[in-house]
């Protein structure tokens, strides 16, 4: 996904911040003579506290004996037999450094901790276990070391567990497998090898968000996955070594997100993704995935059933023949396209220009030909279309000027012919123009030099001819313009 990703955090759910508001309600009456402090929780802050030295902002600067601890920033307390206890931490983004104190352990009644996007070097304690209570885990974004310790499976009521974006080693503990009330498991770029846990597919059918890219994880998935995570939302395997089929079960869950990108998957891509409504981002990006005949391109027809469908990126893979009619059949919701580096030939079929909704749109290095009147103009929001390294023939279609939000134009190394049409000059937000190594004739428009926001402009090794237009001097965002092997003549004064 564009993972950095695509994968938004996973907000809080309110079944972990309703209980924090109303078991945290009369705080205010902290110094109530009948209500007394305990000591414990008040020594491991204190310890935690301890073991940061580098606190830049100013987070825990009110950490004192001067007020109460349950007025400390990112503490919330809760009442209990007549005792304040610590029920949550959370000092996420306060680029804290220093280690995770294994004191945090005493806090018996904690559920809910949140240290993300700081810099804790540590390994991740194991007496961390003995907050039994715990239901909430954020430590993501930080520089913890070491394996996953094993003992986390003990935590029994905990829903969440974020650990992502750290320095974890080693293999993904089958103890996990025992947080059977688990909905989010967030694991995503660490160093994790070896297989996923059996105990995890078998056990955890509660998951709804399953994050475990930019890993070394590899093996098959088992078969029947869709059964085992009836309730997955989110599917993140992206940038891992997963090799064997797609399964087909996966189209029995209530996936929204799928992202089995950078991956060694071989094999079909399975008709049931349609049975997925609410898919809304679907990546198979780099993969060995093949498509050869009208069988094997079934489910791009079943996709339209998948109304909400945002993403589609199929790109670098070993998919080959025509792109169906049936893309035209796709959401109009749709916004990304991506099918370059196949193998695919042929025209572009026109229903393509159904997909209004397209910004982006990648069908670069494949062998596809013919012209692309017909289609193109009909993609309006396009704002990036990239087309390069193909056969197709032809001129611009000067209809090519309805793509006004057009910033990335992309058709070089192809067969074009015929004049740079003057109508790009209404592509008033083009950055990027590449169109080299194509058979391009006559003069250069001289409204190219209106394109102020143009940063690249190459129209090399084509037929152009006669004088460089002098306002292309006025281009003052270009950083790169490559002329050359023409046919052309004068030079360029730059602008003061």
């Amino acid at each position: 996904m564009c993972h950095s990703k695509r994968l938004a955090k996973v907000a809080m759910p309110m079944l972990i911040l309703l209980p924090l508001l109303l078991l945290c309600y009369g705080v205010g009456n902290i110094h109530c003579s009948t209500v007394h402090d305990n000591s414990g929780d008040l020594k491991a802050l204190l310890d935690f506290r301890q073991g940061i030295p580098s606190d830049p902002y100013g987070a825990m600067s009110n950490w004192t004996m001067n007020s109460h601890f349950c007025r400390w920033n990112g503490i919330t307390c809760t009442l209990t037999r007549r005792q304040w206890r610590v029920l949550s931490l959370a000092l996420p983004d306060k680029n804290l450094a220093g280690k995770i104190s294994s004191s945090l352990c005493n806090l018996t009644f904690l559920v809910y901790l949140d240290l993300s996007s700081n810099n804790f070097v540590s390994p991740l304690p194991d007496a961390l276990t003995n907050c039994s209570n715990l239901n909430y885990l954020d430590l993501s974004s930080n520089l913890l070391v070491g394996t996953i310790p094993p003992k986390l499976g003990l935590l029994s009521h905990l829903n969440f567990l974020d650990l992502r974006s750290n320095h974890f080693e080693g293999s993904i503990p089958g103890e996990l497998g025992q947080l059977v009330n688990l909905r989010s498991l967030l694991l995503g770029e660490n160093s994790l090898s070896g297989e996923i846990p059996h105990a995890i597919f078998n056990n955890l059918s509660s998951l709804r968000y399953l994050y475990l890219y930019s890993n070394s994880l590899g093996k098959a998935l088992p078969s029947n996955i869709g059964e085992l995570f009836p309730n997955l939302i989110e599917l993140a395997l992206e940038n891992n070594m997963f090799e064997g089929p797609i399964p087909a079960s996966l189209g029995n869950s209530r996936l929204r997100v799928i992202d089995l990108s950078h991956n060694n998957f071989t094999g079909k891509i399975p008709t049931s993704f349609g049975k997925l409504s609410n898919l809304t981002f679907l990546s198979l990006q780099y993969n060995h995935l093949v498509a050869r005949d009208d069988q094997d391109w079934k489910f791009l027809n079943t996709l339209k059933n998948c109304r909400y469908l945002n993403t589609l990126s199929l790109n670098n893979n070993k998919l080959q023949g025509s792109i169906p009619q049936s893309v035209g059949n796709l959401s109009t919701s749709l916004q990304y396209l991506f099918l370059g580096g196949n193998s695919l030939s042929g025209q572009v079929p026109q229903s393509i220009g159904k997909l209004s909704g397209l910004t982006r749109l990648g069908l670069g290095e494949n062998y596809l030909s013919g012209t692309i009147e017909g289609w193109i103009e009909n993609l309006k929001n396009l704002q990036s279309i990239r087309l390069q390294s193909n056969n197709f023939t032809g001129p611009i279609p000067s209809s090519i000027s309805n793509l006004t939000q057009l910033e990335y134009l992309y058709l070089y190394e192809n067969n074009f012919t015929g004049l740079i049409p003057s109508s790009i000059s209404n592509l008033t937000q083009l950055e990027y123009l590449y169109l080299y190594e194509n058979k391009f004739e006559g003069p250069l428009p001289v409204s190219l030099g209106n394109l102020s926001h143009l940063i690249k402009l190459d129209l090399s090794y084509n037929n152009l001819h006669g004088p460089v237009p002098s306002n292309f001097g006025n281009l003052q965002q270009l950083i790169l313009l490559d002329l050359s092997d023409n046919n052309l003549q004068g030079g360029i004064t730059l602008a003061t």
